[in-house]
């Protein structure tokens, strides 16, 4: 015999959802695994970027990280920061209950908004906070444009002389 089953407009609503939240996980998932076999992470290293009247910093969150795995480069106004978070080994007869920190290696490339001086570019290390401060080239700089008054000049027609004034 069969039975009917009431319509439940939220059950549908449930499925659905369920449904989106396998297919972002399914994505999230391919795209570790294709990031990871072209050699880099999935993950993006966290940074801030300030900028002053005389120089550019950039800061990034390299926690866990020996400097020695840390690589910075410019070229045509692009920074780029790469580097390797060590993984462990894994012992024998331990298993992991969860493991979300990071392994790999990673990339991140930040375009700056105007040219910097190669020459005074310097980084610093400090508690795993990565500094880089870029001083703007004199082209780069804010220049302050001076404004000039104008001056009148009067002129009568029955003599030849001219008189400025401010």
């Amino acid at each position: 015999m069969a039975t009917l089953t009431r319509w439940d407009p939220f059950r549908e609503m449930m499925t659905l959802r369920s449904t989106m939240d396998r297919m972002f996980d399914d994505s999230l998932q391919s795209m570790q695994v294709s990031s990871r076999e072209n050699g880099e992470s999935a993950f993006s290293l966290a940074v801030d970027v300030t900028e002053a009247d005389n120089e550019y910093v950039v800061r990034a969150s390299t926690p866990g990280i020996p400097e020695e795995n840390l690589e910075i480069t410019l070229e045509n106004n692009v920074l780029t920061v790469a580097g390797e978070f060590e993984s462990e080994t894994e012992q024998e007869g331990v298993q992991y209950l969860v493991r979300e920190r990071r392994s790999g290696r990673f990339r991140r490339s930040i375009t700056l908004p105007a040219t910097v001086d190669e020459e005074g570019i310097s980084a610093e290390f400090n508690a795993g906070v990565l500094s880089i401060h870029l001083p703007k080239a004199e082209v780069a700089k804010p220049k302050r444009i001076a404004i000039q008054s104008h001056k009148t000049i009067e002129a009568t027609a029955s003599s030849d002389t001219i008189a400025i004034g401010n």
